[in-house]
């Protein structure tokens, strides 16, 4: 009698929480919609992660194609998103998913479980297992059809973040850097900029918000939130991630794309901004 290979088990699902609100449900009108955002004439460049917004891709999604269009997707990424619900079981606020794969409707995007779980390692008591934080989250699921258009074999290690403080942003940082080692990663920060300002006002203040973000300052990035009042969603995300950057060598990170809410509606009083920016581009 044959032996037969046993089955591999099925990693169970994340279903999607804004598929068909944020981005269309069908696979073919979200690979079109994605081929028009991505569309460049320039070849990608390696980099050692991004900026990229979250929003119904309607609205970001010109300036998210933008910046995932000019990068090289690896095998494996790291997605840093805020915690939007507010919902946790962290402690101290870090929630990875590593026992579900995240599903879109171009298909399932496995958990890189061996990175993530040496980041646990790395991390101690800021990150932990936690399905909860990530269940009605969109700021990790919107940017996943990006990454499946770039590699359709991409792994990730999703990471919802529930602080705004520089102390835990730049431990975090710290243990990604001792995790991810030599391997090939890209690090994507998930976060939109200002909120509901006026353009005039998103503008100004988002000017203070990138210029910390291409000079690679975290704690500067999170001061400038504090101090200014400016209602970015992903300030630990994006802190956590020009941190990274800086630990593994970067001299600084380069604007792609931006802009805000008001060019499409053409509401110019309540907008939000958005930024795409490479962080040690090649």
């Amino acid at each position: 009698m044959t032996a037969t290979a046993p089955d591999l088990a099925v990693v169970p699902t994340r279903h999607p929480a804004v598929s068909g609100t944020f981005y269309p449900s069908l696979p073919g009108r979200l690979r079109a919609d994605l081929r028009e955002y991505l569309a460049r004439d320039d070849a990608p460049r390696r980099a050692l992660g991004v900026v990229a917004p979250h929003p119904a891709l309607v609205y970001g999604g010109p300036v998210a194609g933008a910046v995932f269009g000019a990068v090289v997707v690896p095998d494996t990424v790291v997605v840093l998103a805020p915690n939007h619900t507010g919902r946790s079981t962290s402690l101290e606020g870090g929630s990875i998913l590593l026992s579900r794969a995240y599903r879109t409707p171009l298909g399932d995007l496995p958990p890189d479980r061996e990175l993530g779980e040496r980041l646990l390692e790395r991390a101690g008591s800021l990150v932990v297992e936690d399905m909860v934080a990530h269940s009605q989250e969109h700021g990790v699921e919107v940017l996943l059809p990006f990454l499946q258009m770039r590699n359709r074999d991409v792994r990730i290690v999703p990471l919802v973040i529930g602080w705004r403080d520089w102390s835990r942003s730049r431990a975090l940082a710290g243990a990604l850097v001792e995790a991810i080692g030599d391997r090939d990663v890209l690090v994507v920060a998930s976060s939109d900029l200002s909120h509901y300002e006026t353009a005039a006002d998103a503008e100004a203040k988002d000017a203070i918000l990138i210029e910390a973000i291409v000079a690679l300052d975290g704690e500067a990035l999170a001061r400038a939130v504090a101090i200014e009042s400016i209602s970015m969603c992903g300030v630990a995300p994006v802190a956590v991630a020009c941190e990274y950057a800086r630990l593994r060598g970067a001299a600084g990170g380069e604007l792609v794309s931006y802009g805000h809410s008001g060019i499409v509606t053409g509401d110019v009083e309540r907008v939000v901004g958005y930024a795409g920016v490479l962080l040690g581009a090649e």
